[in-house]
């Protein structure tokens, strides 16, 4: 396998994978990744995607390194594949000194309600899949255009003020999609509209909204709730969770 080579063409590019086996790849990686950095001369990366448990006694190192050769990165995407192994201290350490301008998707296994990582601002796209330490405060401080948290631990009542103050204006202006856990949109239109303003839009109603990843659905009903401003956000369940779209 050693020096073996692998092509594959996807969307127009070429990804060429080359296997190399090294009894420090991390030291390796370093190298590589200075070698590549002088032949394209940039000082932003496109996408980091790192496994936190993959090499957990070294993740302060890689972190470092990636801080003193990069200024930013445009996408992030953090990963656990063993809860057992504890990486959120170091999950903070990545957030707390890597520049992130555009998306971070993290699953990595964080219940700590004191995690003090920081998301970057002005993010277009933030997916947290284990959130359960986003607490309301947290979620308020959040500004990206695209929000899907999953596994939260957010009662209905914070919900009902979020989106009241969400119609006021005084939260997630920009926010054009929110996708959370699924849940039946009729029971969500009890428990958190029940004193919002609403309108249950009839099944015969099809609307194309906008959803994550820059894509569309058409979407049949749903309810609307509608800002100061005359934007209309529409809340509806399909399979693989329960959404809002900005409109």
């Amino acid at each position: 396998m050693e020096g073996k080579s692998d092509d594959a063409e996807h969307n127009g590019y070429i990804i060429r994978k080359l296997y190399k086996y090294s009894k420090d790849p991390v030291e390796e990686w370093k190298l590589l990744f200075k070698y590549v950095r002088e032949i394209f001369k940039k000082q932003s990366i496109d996408a980091v995607s790192m496994q936190m448990d993959a090499f957990p006694e070294q993740n302060v190192s890689i972190i470092d390194f990636l801080k003193a050769n990069v200024k930013s990165v445009n996408g992030c995407w953090l990963f656990q594949t063993d809860i057992k192994i504890n990486v959120y201290k170091h999950t903070a350490y990545f957030l707390d000194n890597i520049k992130i301008n555009s998306v971070l998707f993290s699953n990595v296994y964080v219940n700590n309600v004191n995690f003090d990582g920081r998301i970057s601002k002005n993010l277009k796209e933030l997916y947290i899949i284990n959130s359960e330490w986003i607490g309301f405060k947290r979620l308020l401080e959040i500004d990206s255009k695209t929000v899907t948290l999953k596994n939260y631990k957010i009662s209905d009542e914070q919900w009902n003020l979020f989106f009241k103050i969400w119609i006021e204006m005084k939260t997630h202006v920009n926010l054009e999609y929110l996708e959370l856990d699924y849940r039946n949109v009729e029971q969500f239109r009890t428990l958190v509209l029940h004193d919002i303003p609403h309108e249950v839009v009839d099944l015969g109603v099809k609307r194309v909204l906008n959803i994550s990843f820059n894509d569309t659905q058409e979407v049949t009903g749903g309810i609307d709730i509608r800002r100061i401003d005359g934007k209309t956000a529409t809340f509806f369940d399909h399979y693989t969770g329960f959404s809002m779209s900005v409109h």
